[in-house]
């Protein structure tokens, strides 16, 4: 075992017994939004939607208490908030004839937060050699997709690698937000099908599209939770 990941399992069992728990309430409503979705409930799906993120940032709150406040929580916020827009564009700029470009920008400038928050606070070891995954994917879905993109061509193509950013980062962090990354990848990727080519995606798969999304945002806050107690061990022990 590394330094480091003996740091990471030490900090990780001296959080409160309780840390966890603030991330009940998202899972269960991640469970019903998911299942409204499959139910058709339009009623439950959207209010549900807009409830993950903040559910989540209160998930963070609790779970990090008693930690220092930094740059690592405040990049961590920011990218639940834009994330938040990003999940009710059509909520939140309603004065848009089409919300896409907005959702694009909104979770576009939340990655590069994630970009940041992985790169200069959360990264313990070098990026893997098979990360490259993450470029190849990038390469496929943009000349696979590049056809029925029309005007948001460039747009999609600058998300793409700003989320194949976020995906190749996370994997530098610990394993909980190396697997929130990659879930948040798949979900995109689904729903860029979903969106471009929609006839060629199966009845629910707006469904995989919100399972992996919350597991994705969920798994990534779960780890920075971890990884800036951790961090605080860290400083503490060489005090």
């Amino acid at each position: 075992m590394t330094a480091d990941a003996a740091t990471t399992r030490v900090a990780a069992s001296d959080l409160s017994p309780r840390w966890w728990w603030g991330f009940l309430p998202y899972v269960a409503v991640s469970i019903v939004h998911v299942t409204a979705l499959l139910s058709g409930w339009d009623g439950v799906s959207g209010p549900t939607k807009l409830a993950l993120m903040p559910l989540l940032a209160v998930a963070v709150l609790w779970g990090g208490r008693g930690s220092q406040w930094g740059p690592p929580y405040t990049l961590l916020f920011v990218a639940l908030a834009l994330s938040w827009l990003g999940d009710g564009a059509a909520t939140f700029f309603p004065f848009l004839d089409d919300e896409l470009p907005a959702m694009l920008l909104c979770f576009g400038l939340a990655h590069v937060a994630y970009i940041v928050l992985f790169w200069r606070f959360l990264a313990v070891r070098r990026v893997p050699w098979w990360s490259a995954v993450y470029a190849v994917w990038w390469v496929v879905l943009v000349v696979y997709l590049w056809p029925t993109l029309g005007g948001l061509a460039v747009a999609v193509a600058l998300y793409g690698l700003v989320l194949g950013g976020t995906a190749v980062l996370s994997t530098r962090c610990h394993p909980a937000i190396a697997w929130g990354g990659a879930f948040f990848l798949i979900s995109d990727t689904v729903l860029a099908f979903r969106l471009f080519l929609p006839d060629s995606m199966p009845s629910g798969s707006s469904a995989l599209v919100m399972i992996t999304y919350t597991l994705g945002q969920g798994l990534i806050a779960v780890g920075a939770v971890i990884a800036t107690h951790a961090a605080r061990v860290a400083r503490e022990s060489t005090v």
